[in-house]
């Protein structure tokens, strides 16, 4: 068993949760246009976190599980 597992599957449930919770509020990606564009949307959010010297590694943390959730969402919507 990795060493590294149990750190995976906790960031990996978040990522699940927040995507999941994507799922119910907002309509599917109508093409993969419309997908980077969220995407970079949260990359840049996550990048502007990194950049706020008053944000804390908690909140850039959250937006790095955006980012990976939409990235999910990505693949789960357009990649049949």
């Amino acid at each position: 068993m990795s060493k590294y597992l149990p750190k995976i599957d906790r960031i990996t449930e978040e990522v699940l949760k927040e995507l999941e919770m994507a799922c119910e509020y907002f309509k599917s990606f109508r093409n993969s246009h419309e997908g980077y564009a969220v995407i970079l949307e949260e990359l840049d959010e996550l990048w502007d976190a990194i950049k706020d010297k008053k944000c804390s590694l908690e909140d850039q943390r959250k937006e790095a599980i955006q980012v990976a959730a939409m990235a999910m969402r990505f693949i789960f919507d357009l990649c049949k």
